[in-house]
């Protein structure tokens, strides 16, 4: 008899640094040793599958509070507070599924909204009012309370 042992990992990456890993491993015996891999494809295809089923029930995520709906104000995110504030105001204004704003960040920059920087994060509220058919000027003029210097003599 021949032992044959296969095991099958995945980690997959979060929002906030955080992560799920799930893995499976089997033992089986095989009479036969012509049949070494045939029984591996079916064990790493049995194994995949039951993996990959698993982490599409992430359970708890980060971030998420008692309220359900996952924000939290004292958070920390890697842009200015004025940023963060209108990257929550074009999500929550034109209902923006907040999944592909995560993964707009993810695709332009690697990393999740709230990690961006004050220039990524610069970058993501563009593409949000370009996105919403916005005027990126007139919505941060509207956002921005600062005055205008130039009138000033």
């Amino acid at each position: 008899m021949i032992t044959l042992e296969c095991n099958y990992q995945k980690k997959i990456g979060l929002p906030q640094y955080s992560s799920h890993q799930f893995s499976v491993t089997l033992r089986t015996e095989i009479a036969d040793l012509a049949n070494v891999q045939t029984e591996s494809a079916r064990l790493y295809a049995l194994l995949q599958q039951s993996v990959d089923t698993s982490l599409r029930q992430p359970g708890f995520l980060p971030g998420q509070t008692g309220n359900g709906n996952g924000t939290d104000r004292n958070e920390a995110w890697g842009c200015s507070e004025k940023q963060r504030d209108l990257i929550r105001k074009l999500v929550e204004e034109h209902k923006l599924d907040k999944a592909a704003v995560e993964q707009l960040a993810q695709d332009r920059f690697g990393k999740s909204v709230k990690a961006l920087n004050r220039l990524e994060a610069s970058g993501l509220i563009d593409a949000l009012i370009e996105q919403t058919g916005g005027n990126t000027g007139n919505q941060r003029r509207r956002f921005n309370s600062r005055g205008n210097p130039a009138n000033a003599r």
